[in-house]
């Protein structure tokens, strides 16, 4: 028998003046758009990794205002993900920091912008986690508890 493992990670979705903070990374030599997002480590909560994934992928430290959404998704490559997105306010850019491997930048685009570059978007969760947020969609962080 085999074992199932999905991949969990989270996202933020961070706004300011309009805009939202993305990433553009390498992905096998293709520059893509993200959310500021990564994997669940051993021992930290969603929340804790939401806001650790936003600092070291854009060198923003963030306060974690609200839960989204959980999102599952299966990669063409049969890959199966599990998304928890979070919303958050920036705090502090710390633009000395060396950003994650594979991170070219930190951007802010519009909504418009980042709808206008579906094209370059890492996965469907990008544009889906976004409308969602667009939409108001916002439950409260302690929805998603670690005990």
């Amino acid at each position: 028998m085999s074992h199932w493992h999905p991949h969990v990670t989270v996202a933020s979705v961070v706004a300011r003046e309009g805009r939202l903070l993305l990433v553009e990374e390498r992905i096998d030599g293709r520059l893509v758009l993200n959310q500021p997002a990564g994997h669940l480590e051993p021992g930290e909560s969603l929340a804790q990794a939401a806001v650790r994934e936003t600092l070291e992928e854009t060198g923003w430290d963030i306060r974690l205002d609200a839960f989204i959404g959980c999102y599952q998704w299966q990669a063409p490559d049969g890959s199966d993900y599990l998304r928890f997105a979070f919303a958050g306010t920036a705090l502090a850019h710390h633009p000395e920091r060396t950003l994650d491997e594979g991170i070219e930048r930190a951007v802010w685009l519009s909504p418009e912008e980042l709808l206008a570059e579906s094209t370059r978007h890492r996965s469907p969760l990008v544009w889906q986690v976004a409308a969602d947020w667009l939409a108001g969609r916002r439950q409260p962080l302690d929805l998603v508890r670690q005990l």
